[in-house]
């Protein structure tokens, strides 16, 4: 779903979405297309959803977007810190 079809169909809430087509270019994540995982009036919710399905499994693109946001994308950080491995 494109993302100007999420705002019509879900105005004024915030949206978890997963990224099915997307790309980087120049540090920032451009999303072209999104299948909503769910919909919510609380952003504190679909915070709590999001963290369930991203422990779940990783290698999937998350993403919690309001639908008042003309256009969706994401800045890249890289990340800089030490990651634990527990055996």
């Amino acid at each position: 779903m494109k993302w100007e079809e999420v705002r019509v169909q879900y105005p004024e809430q915030w949206v978890l979405v997963e990224a099915i087509s997307a790309y980087s270019k120049d540090s920032t994540r451009h999303i072209e297309e999104v299948a909503v995982i769910s919909s919510f009036t609380d952003s504190t919710l679909a915070w709590k959803e999001y963290k369930k399905l991203h422990l779940a499994d990783r290698s999937r693109e998350y993403y919690i977007f309001h639908t008042d946001h003309k256009t969706i994308e994401v800045e890249e950080q890289k990340f800089v810190g030490v990651r634990r491995r527990f055996q």
